[in-house]
Formats: structure tokens, C-alpha cells, sequence
């Protein structure tokens, strides 16, 4: 009885056994068709794998796997392969995106399962991984959707071929002139190296082993060479995105850098951005006979926007003003500042009302429109000859058309359209300006631009404006950026007065 019972039991596990191998070869065998159909060149055809019922599969089955008697190297490949997968998933589910860093989270919220248990993609790397197994070649197999990373793959990983795949692609990285280079004593290497320091060594004598232990024979890295951390480039590992290099194998972090701020995006699902812009018009003039005088507009310009898909945005618009009039010689900036000597001032919140960008067309993903309606706060807003002018009585509907260019890796041109129909029921102001900015990225955080634009109002003339400026944007993190510009402004008829005006304007982005 007792060996009857035995058999039994051995039968069972064995029967168990198979059928979890059976059913990890088949995850296997769909990981590597989906890689191969989906990656090219070692990057991802994100576009085409919004809904895609393959990877929907794919991340259900890691849901779902079991690993219990599964050998180490199996556990290794299952979870390359899984990280891999969700890194796309997370991707593909808020397309379309220029960043990893634009999704709020992206690596470090818990909102993965695998096998049953709800992790991050941190957790997966870390603890799954790098801290049970203590091998740094993970470094160079798991690709978390940047251009900075090591190129993602054609193929799953598989239990039987580990090793030598895992020898391969970390030979591959450290040979790749974008991402490791040298240059006399000089060492141009990827911030892997230094946010991962302690998994290739103590110290930069055993980094340089390790490097050297892949390296071929002819690009041996001298000891002594001093380290220099290449920008990472979080741009998004896309097909048809470029690595630029500038000769050393240096990624410079220009106009693709993830970090660059596209205002022409829609942001991602569940995502909320505040912009806070606030613009100082001034305008010397001769309007009162010989004595010339100065009238300075302060407007913030507050909007908010939340990602209700990623490519339909709801949000809010408000506006706040003060006005100023004096006689020069005055400052421009007297208006943020008491009554003073002025020959005028008012204030007030002057305008608010609901606003939506969306994202027509999938594949484009740097235009979109944005459309606003504000209603008229407050009252004889435009003058009653004691308060002088500070906003329109009527309502405002401004729709824009924004769209973002790359020209190679430092530079972008970013364009825009808009409709203003100002005054609703009241003067009835219809505009059409036009905008074209041309940015240069000499950091990934830091932006310079010049800016040029024109408007022509409909059907008189004589307000049509032109203005030219220089701007400049830092970014202090993925979630936050400050922008200053300053542009000389000019239409008919300040030049019949021989006057000038300028715009002096701070803007504060954040999103959350």
C-alpha cells in the first residue's frame, strides 16, 4: 500500500512538474514571437501595441505564473522576460508618450503583478533579481524603455541559452561606442555605472575589471582613466527614435531628452499638470500730447489639466490681472507693486472658465488642440472713466493648435495655431496669431529658444501685432520646470506714436 501510494505521489508531482515546464515554454514561445514581431533594431513598435491582444496575453499569463520547481535560471529568464514585457505594457497603456519620466511612477509604484503578487518594476529588478542572484550583467538585459538603456532585444530569454544571451548583450553594451567610450585618460561611461556602483564593485579599480572582462582587446579601459557620466538619455526607446553621438560616443541630451518639456502633448491618464504664466506688458507712449506716459499689464494666467485618457485632457482656466498708468519715467515693474504716484490702477480676477487639449490623431504624437472657454469675472471690466481698462465684459474662446518637431537630437521647432475670438456679444474680436519657437538643448534639463510671432485681426488691421523674443526653460526635475521669455512687442499703433513694448513673462509648470 505504502509503495502504491508513493508511486501515486510521484506521479502527481511529476505530472505538476510538466505542466508548470509546459506551461512556462509556452510563455517562452509567445515572449520571443511578440519580441520578434515588436522590436526592431532594439526598439519597440509602441504605436502599434495600444490594445494589442499578444501583450495583453503575455502580461495576464505573468499574472497568473506559477515558478514553484522552476530551476534558478528559469526564475532569471521568466523575470528578464517579465520586466521586459511590463516595461511595454506600462508604455504602450499610456501611449502616446515621448518619457518613461512622464508617468507618474512609472518604476516605483506597486501596481504590477507578478505571479500573483503586487510589486513595481523596482522591486522586480532588486529583489527578484539583483539581490537574490548578485550577478550586475541584469544591468544590461533589462531595459526600462529609454534610449540611455542598453538596446532591448528581438528575442526572450530562456533557461536553456541564460548564460551565454546574458554574456552576449553585456559584451554588446560595453563595446557600444554610445555607451561606453574612452578618450586619452578620459572615460565616457553610462550613469548605470554610477547609480549602480556597488553592484560592479567597491571601488572604480574592479568597475574597470568588470568593463575590461567584456571589452575587446583593442578598447581596453586604463585604470587610471578618469570617469565622466554620459547625460542619460530617458528618451523613449521607440522605433524610429535616433542615438546620436557626437564623435566620442557621448549621448548628448538634446532636443529628444525625455526631459525636454513638449507643450504640445497631451499629458498621460490619471496625470494632473498645473501651469502658472505670468506675463508683464508695458507700452511707452505719447498718448497724452508731449507728456509721454507708460501702461503696464500683469496677467497670471493659471490652468489646470487632468489626463482623463491619454489623449483627451479636461481641465480649467482662470485669469488674474493688474493695470497700471503712469507718467515717465517710470518702472515696468511699479505695477506689482502699491498705488504709488500712478495716474490709475485696478485689479481683480478678471476671467474663468473650463478648457480641453486632445490628441486626434494616434500617431502624431507632438500635435494636439486646445480649446478654452472663459466668462468675464467681474464688472465694466473694459472702463467706466474712473477705472481704466483691465479685461474684456464678454466671454473668450481660444482654441490652439500646437504641434512639436525634432531636428536631430539638440534641436526642435515647435509651431502653433490658434483661433481668438474675444469680446463674445460685445466688440466680437476675432484673431489669428501664429506662433514658431526653435529650440536649442545644450543640457537634457535646460532649454534656450527664440520665439516669433505674428497676429492678424479680423477685419480691421490696425492692431495686428508682431513680436520677437528670447526664452529660456530649466527643468529641476521630469515634474517641474521654470521658464522665463522676454520679447519686444509692436503693432500699428505704437509705431504711429513712436512708442515701444516689450513682455517680460515667468511661467511655473508642475504636474503631479
Amino acid at each position: 500500500m505504502k509503495n502504491i501510494i508513493l508511486a501515486t505521489l510521484i506521479i502527481l508531482i511529476g505530472v505538476g512538474s510538466a505542466q508548470s515546464q509546459m506551461l512556462d515554454d509556452k510563455f517562452n514561445k509567445k515572449a520571443d514571437a511578440f519580441f520578434k514581431e515588436n522590436v526592431v533594431d532594439g526598439k519597440v513598435k509602441y504605436a502599434s501595441l495600444t490594445n494589442d491582444a499578444a501583450l495583453e496575453s503575455l502580461v495576464s499569463d505573468i499574472r497568473t505564473m506559477k515558478l514553484n520547481g522552476s530551476s534558478a535560471d528559469e526564475k532569471k529568464a521568466f523575470y528578464i522576460n517579465a520586466y521586459n514585457l511590463l516595461v511595454i505594457y506600462k508604455v504602450a497603456s499610456n501611449y502616446p508618450i515621448n518619457s518613461t519620466q512622464e508617468i507618474s511612477g512609472f518604476f516605483d509604484k506597486k501596481n504590477s503583478i507578478v505571479c500573483g503578487e503586487k510589486v513595481s518594476l523596482n522591486q522586480l529588478e532588486k529583489e527578484y533579481l539583483l539581490k537574490i542572484y548578485d550577478d550586475p550583467r541584469f544591468h544590461f538585459v533589462l531595459v526600462c524603455g529609454a534610449l540611455g538603456c542598453p538596446p532591448i532585444t528581438d528575442f526572450a530569454y530562456n533557461a536553456d541559452n541564460l548564460e551565454a544571451q546574458m554574456e552576449k548583450q553585456t559584451m554588446l553594451a560595453l563595446n557600444d561606442m554610445s555607451f561606453i567610450s574612452t578618450d586619452g585618460n578620459n572615460l565616457d561611461i553610462s550613469q548605470i555605472f554610477n547609480w549602480y556602483k556597488g553592484d560592479f564593485g567597491k571601488n572604480k579599480s574592479a568597475i574597470v575589471d568588470f568593463i575590461n572582462n567584456y571589452r575587446d582587446a583593442d578598447h581596453q579601459v586604463d585604470n587610471g582613466s578618469k570617469f565622466n557620466y554620459i547625460d542619460y538619455d530617458w528618451s523613449l526607446n521607440e522605433e524610429g527614435a535616433s542615438v546620436s553621438t557626437d564623435g566620442l560616443g557621448i549621448r548628448p541630451g538634446g532636443g529628444n531628452n525625455a526631459l525636454r518639456y513638449v507643450v504640445s502633448s497631451t499629458i498621460p491618464k490619471g496625470t494632473i499638470e498645473t501651469k502658472i504664466f505670468n506675463n508683464l506688458y508695458t507700452q511707452q507712449t505719447g498718448s497724452l500730447g508731449d507728456i509721454r506716459d507708460r501702461g503696464t499689464f500683469f496677467t497670471t494666467s493659471v490652468t489646470a489639466l487632468y489626463g482623463l485618457t491619454n489623449r483627451f485632457n479636461l481641465g480649467i482656466s482662470t485669469r488674474y490681472r493688474r493695470v497700471r498708468n503712469d507718467l515717465l519715467p517710470s518702472s515696468p515693474f511699479s505695477v506689482l507693486g502699491g498705488e504709488g504716484d500712478a495716474l490709475s490702477t485696478r485689479s481683480g480676477f478678471t476671467a474663468f472658465g473650463p478648457m480641453v487639449r486632445i490628441a486626434p490623431v494616434p500617431k502624431w504624437k507632438n500635435f494636439s488642440i486646445q480649446s478654452s472657454f472663459v466668462f468675464a469675472i467681474g464688472d465694466e471690466l473694459e472702463g467706466n472713466g474712473v477705472q481704466p481698462f483691465i479685461d474684456w465684459d464678454g466671454a473668450t474662446w481660444n482654441t490652439q493648435f500646437f504641434n512639436d518637431i525634432a531636428i536631430g537630437s539638440n534641436f526642435s521647432l515647435f509651431t502653433e495655431i490658434d483661433f481668438l475670438f474675444e469680446d463674445i456679444g460685445g466688440a466680437n474680436r476675432i484673431a489669428t496669431p501664429a506662433t514658431i519657437i526653435f529650440s536649442y538643448n545644450p543640457l537634457p534639463n535646460m532649454t534656450l529658444y527664440t520665439l516669433g510671432s505674428y497676429a492678424r485681426f479680423w477685419p480691421s488691421t490696425s492692431e495686428n501685432f508682431r513680436q520677437f523674443g528670447l526664452g529660456f526653460k530649466y527643468q529641476f526635475t521630469p515634474s517641474l520646470e521654470i521658464e522665463l521669455l522676454v520679447t519686444d512687442f509692436s503693432n500699428g499703433f505704437i509705431r504711429d506714436v513712436g512708442g515701444q513694448a516689450n513682455t517680460f513673462n515667468m511661467g511655473l509648470r508642475f504636474n503631479i
